[in-house]
This record gives C-alpha cells, structure tokens and sequence, in this order.
C-alpha cells in the first residue's frame, strides 16, 4: 500500500527567497506516514488512547535533492519498505507533480513507545498485524 497527496507550496512553507524552508519537509513527510496508518487502520490517536501505544521517530535519512518553490504543487508518497519486529521502517518521497523532478528521498525508523515512554521491546500486536500483513501483501494504490 501506497499512500500519496498532493500539495501546494503556501508562503508560510518557505524562507525570503520563495523556497521551501527544510521543515516544511518534515511536516508532509509526517502527514504521509499518519495517512498511511490511518488507511491501514492505525489511527494514531485511537493507538494512544485505547492501545497505549506511540510511535516516535527513532531514526531519520533525508536526502535533499532539490528545492521546491512558493506555489510548486508536490506529490508527497509513503510506504512501508521494512518491518524487523521491534522497528518500522517508511519510504518516502516528494517530487514535482508538473515535471516529476525528486525534492525528497527519505527514510523513517519508527518504534512504540507508551504512553509513559517505555519503550516496547517488540512492536504490540495490534501493529505488528498491520504492517506483517501490509509487507505480505501489499495493497494498491
């Protein structure tokens, strides 16, 4: 399964040249990975509230290629390339919807955690389902 969006490139995303300050990167970049949970059924806040489950950033690989500019219109795409048990692992990528040129390439590595910040020594089930299923037989689009 391959969640994409689309997004515009507003004022507030980039620096006094027009370009896209890095952090607004990392914004659609998390906005893909909860979409994807969501599609999968993972709602973030239903994982905390019923679940006691969180699911920070542990690791993260962004390679800048180019920049996007004010009112570039992107496709943001998340996946899940890895699950080893006690970590998940998305591929993501942003490029220009009008010329499909790569601004993004990354990496996430995401674990579960508490709502106290334990950290689980292997990820709960109700997750560990979703992405052995998700790595087993993916969805389209």
């Amino acid at each position: 399964m391959k969640h994409i969006f689309e997004q515009k490139v507003f004022y507030s995303d980039t620096d006094a040249y027009g370009v896209v300050w890095h952090g607004s990167y990392l914004r659609w970049l998390e906005m893909g990975r909860v979409e994807l949970c969501d599609m999968m059924g993972l709602n973030i806040t239903d994982l905390m509230e019923n679940h006691d489950v969180v699911l920070p950033v542990v690791n993260m690989n962004v390679k800048y290629k180019s920049s996007a500019k004010l009112e570039d219109w992107m496709i943001i795409e998340t996946e899940i390339s890895e699950f080893k048990g006690f970590t998940v692992t998305f591929k993501q990528s942003i490029k220009s919807k009008k010329t499909g040129k790569t601004f993004i390439e990354a990496e996430f590595v995401v674990v579960a955690i508490n709502n106290e910040g334990k950290l689980y020594r292997k990820m709960p089930e109700v997750l560990a389902n979703a992405f052995d299923e998700e790595l087993r037989c993916p969805a389209l689009v």
